[in-house]
């Protein structure tokens, strides 16, 4: 199941929410997102004004994609997070599961060590929403569509043709 396979409820957004909202309280952060890995952002809280938070995401994802590949390149499985530090405001990223992304951009009222131990806290309760998203998700899946969809792959060439062919 892919990441845009899933649906959010209700449930699970307030989770998240709830979740992200803690740890940015707990990591004393200004802003905190969690995505997935096609970069559509799922929740965040806190506040970036002037920025566009889409772009952010999808940039984040294309950062993560490429430095997973670059694990691959030198024998790693995967970095489980990345860091990026400004001069005033830093960014940290972390894998939440196969499918999510959580980003978290701190400046010089947290520390790298307070947002990572804030993170490794908070990934297992992530993980388990994500799970539950992906378990309803699975369940929601209608096996109707499925069956149109095999139904489809066998029509060829031909019959399109006869149902849809110049008739003078």
């Amino acid at each position: 199941m892919s990441a845009t396979d899933l649906i959010l409820h209700e449930e699970e957004f307030r989770k998240v929410v709830g979740l992200g909202e803690r740890l940015r309280h707990d990591a004393n952060a200004r802003y905190v997102a969690l995505i997935d890995r096609n970069g559509q952002p799922i929740a965040s809280s806190g506040e970036l004004p002037d920025v566009d938070k889409t772009a952010l995401a999808s940039l984040v994802a294309g950062n993560v994609a490429a430095t997973e590949t670059l694990a691959k390149m030198v024998g790693e499985q995967s970095f489980s997070s990345l860091y990026h530090e400004g001069e005033k405001d830093h960014l940290h990223m972390s894998a939440v599961g196969p499918i999510g992304i959580l980003v978290v951009l701190f400046d010089e009222r947290s520390s790298l060590g307070l947002v990572r131990l804030r993170v490794r806290q908070m990934t297992p309760d992530l993980e388990d929403v994500f799970n539950e998203m992906v378990e309803r998700s699975r369940s929601a899946e209608n096996p109707e569509l499925e069956e149109f969809g095999a139904a489809m792959a066998e029509i060829t060439d031909e019959d399109i043709d006869s149902l849809f062919g110049d008739r003078i």
